[in-house]
């Protein structure tokens, strides 16, 4: 299938100088290009993506959940090649960064975007399943059999006739929120199928221990996530030591490992894809002052923050 890559579209209106898109409640409802078919405060429902998608990355801040309904596209999502296609789910956790995509010419897809505290909402006892899929195992695009993508149109439809009901209905807003956490743990229920096998009881047990998935959203919700493991233990009320075995034991990552790897993706985003001084990213990411910044940055990509900026558009592996 032929492939065409596409270049960033969105100009500012002062310089027509190119800019990088950030997906969020704001810039979805506002742009002309995207057929939202619901929002509201939490939650925004595209109908159609096909225009949206020429733009060439994009950080996504928002929790996603897509359905390709025609052609294919690659990428590279913080850091590995995804592919997407016809019949395909793809499941994005908050603060993405998306990359490098190619689309064929016949591309589209559905796709709901929701807030961490409206998917926390929905999954409620079962965000610890939520949490395994997308973090331990990595698992982020799905098959759907035919009987699944029927009735998943099927249920869409049900939504749309939510959708075209004056939006003074009384409890519009429930009804639509209560057919989409149906459609997420349905989500959750056909990627647990396809998900690697728990290994034994005790495994079981730590993944869905309380303090790892209270550790994990911290680290999505927390703007300044440069802390120390004990910060992040003090918080959780337990002990640094505790804090990182639980982490090794349900996904073979330490604490500070995951503290690192969203550092790390902040970092690219911050000096890439926005025109903050280094000064700015420094501050707004945590750090004591830019000469510190500058050795993280260093030690963690091999350049520093003002080369790291000018290497925009090009995948720097984790371990750099």
């Amino acid at each position: 299938m032929a492939f065409r890559r596409k270049c960033v579209i969105l100009h500012s209106q002062k310089d027509k100088t190119m800019v990088q898109e950030e997906i969020n409640i704001q810039t979805l409802t506002g742009n002309e290009d995207i057929h939202v078919g619901y929002s509201d405060n939490d939650v925004v429902i595209i109908d159609s993506i096909q225009k949206f998608a020429e733009i060439s990355s994009a950080h996504v801040s928002m929790s996603a959940i897509a359905i390709c309904t025609s052609g294919k596209v690659q990428g590279v999502m913080n850091g590995k090649k995804i592919e997407l296609c016809q019949n395909q789910v793809a499941v994005i956790p908050p603060n993405t960064m998306i990359t490098d995509l190619m689309i064929s010419p016949d591309f589209n897809l559905k796709a709901m975007f929701l807030t961490n505290a409206l998917i926390q909402s929905f999954l409620r006892e079962k965000m610890q399943v939520w949490n395994e899929l997308m973090y331990i195992h990595g698992l982020h695009v799905i098959s759907l059999a035919d009987d699944d993508m029927q009735f998943y149109t099927l249920f869409y439809e049900i939504l749309q006739s939510c959708f075209n009901k004056p939006a003074d209905t009384l409890y519009r807003t429930d009804v639509v929120q209560a057919l989409l956490r149906a459609a997420i743990l349905g989500v959750c229920g056909a990627m647990r199928k396809v998900a690697p096998p728990v290994g034994d009881t005790t495994h079981a047990v730590n993944i869905s221990n309380t303090h790892f998935q209270r550790f994990l959203d911290l680290l999505n919700s927390e703007r300044n996530k440069h802390r120390t493991v004990e910060s992040y233990a003090n918080e959780l009320c337990i002990s640094p030591k505790y804090l990182s075995f639980i982490c090794k034991k349900n996904s073979g990552k330490t604490a500070n490992e995951w503290i690192t790897e969203h550092v790390m993706e902040d970092i690219r985003y911050y000096l890439r894809q926005t025109d903050l001084s280094i000064k700015q990213v420094c501050d707004r990411l945590g750090f004591p002052n830019p000469s510190f910044f500058g050795r993280y940055v260093k030690e963690h990509f091999g350049m520093t923050p003002m080369q790291l900026r000018k290497t925009a558009g090009l995948y720097l592996p984790s371990d750099g």
